[in-house]
């Protein structure tokens, strides 16, 4: 058994000849250094199709434009220039700020930690220790493998959890539509039966009435009564016979009616306790919130709270981080501080949304100011709502929720 799994393992991705395939997904090698990046490419040719040299700080936006890699490998001798590159990179390129995309850095001993941390804090997606080259490296391939598995996933991912809940929430509130709709029905239905009841009542005293009128004489010109107990048995008769069955056939006309309805509910039973079940199951769900905010203060408070309210959240401190958090995470909804360095909230927002992926993620924007202005502008550049700071906790949870029950998968 154990042979079989191996072997299962070792045909796959391998043609029926037994040929090697290279795995497809586009790599861009940058550095600045020639030597270096032709010696990593070296180390992956055999195992991808499309890689590409980048060196040159000119070519930093045009290259990438280009070649559209799906990994992006750092292979400069410092950190420092690692860091550079990437974010001259994001400064000068649109095109990196609205594609999927892994990066893989580069680093020797000295610098493993700090590259952990900023792996860590999701500036780069992964790190080899590669300077000097190890005989382990074949891990960066490996690595790139996973990187590219990982993007084939995303882009196949549906709706998210949080999507799903909001959808089942509003399947929830089928029953008490239903309910209401249900009554208002069999109350219009009973005002339809009480007008039938009143209309035969109604056209009885009628008749009766011109039979008083008749046999009293008060139309001479009009008829001549000859025998009046004989008019009025008549006219008795015809309201028993002639009226009063077309009024009763009209009240068994709403007995189906009322019949039809309580069948409906019945039949819709097991429909509401699916609907029931998916909102018990929704409301365990706990929605992903991207805290964009560089004030450390103002992000403590927004942690105690919506983790206290049952959110997992995601932190950046500019709008350049959470560009970059946003290529690997999908949150439910965003927070947005609109006074940030580097890059505003509002021009975040724009961009993020420019990105078909999160034109639908609701943005509540975070603000110091109330003018009219800049409430404008929030929702010019895409947010659903705001709140203004020193902001009521309570209110802020509520937006959220709103915001979150608002969300339809397109």
């Amino acid at each position: 058994m154990q042979n079989e799994f191996r072997q299962s393992i070792k045909n796959k991705g391998q043609s029926p000849a037994g040929n090697h395939v290279p795995t497809a997904g586009t790599i861009m090698i940058a550095s600045d250094s020639i030597g270096d990046a032709a010696q990593v490419q070296d180390l992956l040719h055999s195992e991808f199709d499309h890689i590409h040299i980048s060196t040159g700080a000119d070519k930093v936006p045009g290259d990438f434009v280009r070649y559209r890699p799906s990994v992006l490998v750092l292979a400069f001798d410092t950190l420092e220039k690692a860091e550079s590159y990437f974010l001259e990179l994001y400064r000068l390129c649109e095109e990196v700020r609205q594609q999927p995309l892994r990066t893989v850095i580069l680093c020797n001993r000295s610098q493993i930690n700090q590259v952990y941390e900023l792996c860590k804090k999701e500036y780069f997606d992964d790190y080899i220790l590669f300077w000097p080259v190890s005989d382990d490296s074949s891990r960066l391939a490996m690595t790139i493998h996973h990187a590219l598995h990982d993007l084939a996933a995303l882009k196949t991912e549906g709706p998210s959890k949080a999507e799903f809940a909001a959808q089942a929430r509003h399947l929830a509130e089928l029953e008490n539509t239903l309910d209401r709709q249900i009554v208002e029905g069999g109350l219009h239905i009973k005002v339809a039966s009480l007008a039938v009841e009143n209309a035969a009542q109604g056209v009885g005293a009628a008749l009766d009435g011109l039979s008083q009128r008749i046999i009293s004489g008060a139309l001479p010109d009009a008829v001549e009564v000859k025998n009046a107990e004989g008019l009025k048995n008549e006219i008795s008769r015809f309201k028993r016979d002639e009226v009063q069955p077309h009024f009763k056939s009209a009240l068994e006309i709403t007995q189906p009616l009322k019949q039809w309805a309580e069948k409906f509910k019945q039949e819709c039973e097991p429909f509401l306790q699916s609907a029931r079940a998916l909102n018990a199951m929704a409301e365990c769900i706990q929605p992903t919130v991207l805290v964009v905010d560089d004030d450390e203060a103002q992000r403590i408070i927004i942690d105690k709270l919506l983790t206290a309210n049952h959110y997992n959240l995601l932190f950046a401190r500019d709008g350049f981080e959470a560009l970059s958090i946003l290529r690997n995470k999908r949150p439910d909804l965003i927070l947005m501080d609109i006074m940030m360095p580097n890059m505003n909230g509002m021009e975040t927002t724009r961009r993020l949304k420019e990105v078909p992926e999160f034109a639908g993620t609701p943005v509540i924007m975070i603000t110091g100011r109330s003018e009219e202005e800049v409430v404008v502008d929030s929702m010019k550049s895409g947010a659903v709502d705001f709140v203004v700071k020193p902001f009521d906790h309570n209110l802020l949870i509520a937006k959220i929720k709103q915001a979150l029950n608002a969300v339809i998968p397109a």
